[in-house]
């Protein structure tokens, strides 16, 4: 277990190098890709989130231990035999209409990620018509949106009435985020619930799943 342990505390430092060598160290030894997700990257991504929420780590020690375990994900989903990694969940997330700020957005795929969660990125400036097609297709669990400004933060119910119109609204969880966006808000368009960081978002997303 050395070497799963070295690479869990890698990802924890955000040493990408080291992260990416015991990665491939541990793939040419013949360990199984999906144990290297479950016993090392998920777990290592929790104690990040868990640093973040107690204020030991910030947005720079998140971001460089993300980008570790996405480093390390890109060189294990090519072997990864379907099947052997079961997803825990899955997320559509966008940045909303006429909005193309895309880090914290961005954030909270990684983290997602990080948990086990599939995610589905729509990237930025996203329609409302768009999030509606993306859950018509991809039928996730969750919806994630985000907006940084205070004037594209309205297409937030825009999408959510567009969900609804769609009789799509009560096949998904809906969470927002973003600096402009409150409890408040996400309250009065209904939405599902509001992620202050990507930390929140993650344990929201985790809470709808195992209501």
């Amino acid at each position: 277990m050395a070497l799963i342990d070295d690479l869990k505390n890698a990802v924890e430092l955000g040493n990408r190098p080291s992260a990416e060598a015991l990665t491939r160290q541990a793939l040419d030894a013949g360990r199984d890709p999906a144990l290297l997700i479950r016993d090392a990257l998920i777990p290592a991504m929790a104690v990040v989130g868990e640093k973040f929420k107690c204020g030991e780590y910030f947005v720079p020690e998140l971001l460089v231990a993300s980008r570790a375990m996405r480093a390390c994900l890109d060189l294990i989903r090519p072997v990864l035999v379907p099947g052997t990694f079961q997803t825990i969940g899955r997320v559509v997330i966008g940045t909303v209409r006429g909005d193309l700020h895309d880090i914290g957005k961005n954030l909270v795929k990684i983290m997602l990620e990080g948990a086990g969660f599939e995610v589905i990125d729509l990237g930025v400036d996203v329609a409302p018509e768009r999030f509606v097609e993306a859950v018509r297709e991809h039928h996730p669990q969750i919806v994630g949106m985000s907006a940084l400004l205070t004037t594209t933060m309205m297409s937030m119910p825009a999408t959510i009435q567009a969900l609804q119109a769609a009789a799509l609204r009560e096949q998904v969880k809906v969470i927002i985020g973003g600096a402009p966006i409150t409890e408040t808000f996400a309250n009065e368009i209904t939405a599902d619930g509001y992620g202050a960081d990507a930390y929140t978002a993650v344990a929201l997303a985790k809470r709808f799943l195992s209501a």
